[in-house]
């Protein structure tokens, strides 16, 4: 069989670790959560001490993989000798992914955490058992709906949940520029940061202000916590309204994001209740659905999406560590790989930056091309506008493509057909730094990552079986890549979602060891493709919703 070097090495290493599962490290993490009290030597002194079994070479280097971001290549080297010894023949690309397989599955079947968190670190769901969520256990639901039905305004909970002593709830007033200060403070010190406290995401105030009030943004959504005493601001999570097509289904939702809670204050569970407030908040509204991302793994996602990124400013990636010189190459070889066009190829054919008046025709192309995707947003000609032309920045277009706005936050660009003045192509990608925490040469990373787009070629007969899409997928994000080095980013981000897996190759992307769950709130639907094909949906194609 062609696959049988792949499968042989999932069963050489599921073997290994079954034949060793009951090691020293085993015994380790139910000391850790028995507490120190059993962990010491005086339960080595009441009870004889258990031989210790001897792990395998494999076993250990599995173990090592379960911690690591990457699947290390000696476990790849080890693998692919007992896969020789037993079947004669294997492919390392076959056996890497395999293993990558393997981890990924581990995770959702919750005996692995993402990027090294274990079970143990994601806790054990407690808060989201009571929640109107799916999970695992339920298996596929028979129809889409929802979990809970809503109920009238004077059924919902009326008062605020109440917090620990000493904090006290906040509405923030993002168009107040002292307390929108207060966000991005708490964001750019306690937010998301990789596991090796490298980079941390730092929202600009520009862009929590496009981010947070789109049309019909509710205040009351956006809820904070406030230590009573000096009113400073340690909490936050954000809702946004949002209207989701999911398969069928038409669904009103809000979309929940910036879940932070300072660091010296994570012991205090501010966390569930901030949840629950906001959840309150929205049915306070008429909402009943949500939709929300993580990198850990919760009950239970609807995809999981990985990360790719495209390396622009080579030097500078290897210097802070975002990225490494490949083996057998160098960095002049690494900066031929990547480089750019110096201008775009679709000038000629049309392509300008998109304008007020493009609204209609973009909204149109847009909705139409959003139908390829199970899960994506609906949005109208007031939140296309916002979406994309308001997060241009100041001033005038930088000249030749060269630079940003000030407080530029979206890129957008359309392709106009000269003749006919319809519009084609768009694309638009927004702008997200990270802070270097551990660089004494640089302090940012600046990087874009890939937002929303469309061509109508879609729309034509063959054009998907025949290769028409790619092809102009491969111009139109070429192009996208080309305007984001001559702004100055360094690396350009996008996930395996809407067909992004239809250029990313070709385009030179690499990929990533971050993964993204999406979830949904109070709805049943299966699962939609993300990584891995489901049903007879491919890759990436499932999804096509980016989160901000």
């Amino acid at each position: 069989m062609v696959n049988n070097g792949k499968e042989k090495a999932k069963d050489v290493v599921a073997d290994d670790e079954n034949e060793h599962s009951h090691s020293e490290d085993d015994r380790d993490e139910e000391e850790v959560e028995n507490g120190p009290e059993t962990a010491g030597t005086s339960t080595s002194a009441q009870k004889p001490k258990k031989k210790k079994k001897k792990k395998s070479k494999a076993a250990k280097l599995l173990n090592a993989l379960k911690g690591n971001r990457e699947v290390p290549q000696e476990l790849v080297d080890t693998v692919m000798e007992k896969v020789r010894e037993q079947e004669g023949h294997a492919d390392e690309s076959e056996v890497r992914a395999a293993l990558e397989q393997l981890k990924i599955g581990g995770v959702m079947e919750g005996k692995a955490g993402l990027f090294g968190r274990g079970k143990k670190d994601m806790g054990d769901h407690k808060f989201w058992a009571t929640q109107p969520v799916p999970h695992p256990e339920e298996g596929p639901p028979e129809a889409d709906g929802y979990i809970e039905p809503a109920v009238p305004r004077e059924q919902v909970r009326q008062e605020p949940y109440p917090l620990p002593k000493d904090f006290e709830w906040s509405f923030v007033d993002l168009n107040k520029p002292d307390e929108l200060k207060e966000v991005y403070d708490l964001l750019s010190a306690n937010y998301v940061e990789d596991d090796h406290a490298t980079f941390r995401f730092r929202y600009s105030a520009e862009f929590l202000d496009w981010a947070l009030k789109p049309p019909g943004f509710h205040k009351e959504w956006h809820v904070g916590v406030r230590v009573s005493s000096n009113k400073k601001l340690v909490g936050f999570i954000a809702g946004v309204p949002i209207a989701l097509r999911i398969r069928g289904n038409a669904v009103r939702a809000s979309e929940i994001n910036y879940l932070c809670v300072h660091k010296k204050l994570r012991s205090k569970r501010l966390a569930p209740v901030l949840i629950k407030e906001v959840t309150r908040q929205c049915h306070l509204k008429g909402i009943f659905q949500a939709i929300y991302t993580g990198g850990v793994l919760l009950p239970t996602p609807v995809s999981t999406c990985r990360y790719f990124h495209r390396s622009i400013n080579d030097r500078k990636l290897v210097d802070v560590g975002f990225t490494h010189i490949p083996r057998n190459s160098t960095m002049a070889r690494l900066q031929r790989l990547h480089k750019l066009a110096t201008a775009p190829t679709l000038v000629n054919a049309g392509l300008r930056e998109m304008h007020n008046k493009d609204v209609p025709q973009v909204a149109e192309l847009f909705t139409r091309y959003m139908h390829r995707f199970q899960l994506s947003p609906i949005m109208d000609h007031d939140e296309i506008r916002h979406q994309f032309l308001s997060g241009l920045g100041d001033g005038d277009a930088p000249k030749d493509f060269k630079g940003k706005r000030d407080r530029q936050v979206v890129w957008a660009y359309v392709v106009e057909n000269p003749t006919t003045h319809k519009i084609t192509d768009f694309f638009t990608f927004y702008y997200l730094p990270s802070t270097v925490m551990q660089s004494i040469k640089h302090d940012t990373v600046e990087a874009a990552y890939l937002f929303y787009y469309a061509t109508d070629v879609a729309f034509q007969e063959g054009a998907e079986e025949d290769g028409r899409v790619k092809k102009r997928l491969n111009e139109l994000l070429g192009d996208a890549l080309i305007i984001a080095g001559l702004a100055g980013f360094d690396v350009f981000n996008a996930l395996s979602l809407m067909d992004n897996m239809k250029f990313v190759e070709d385009l030179k992307f690499g990929k990533g060891d971050g993964l993204l769950n999406y979830y949904l709130y109070n709805w049943r639907t299966s699962p939609v493709s993300g990584i891995n094909q489901v049903g007879d949906v491919p890759p990436g194609k499932g999804v096509g919703v980016v989160m901000l």
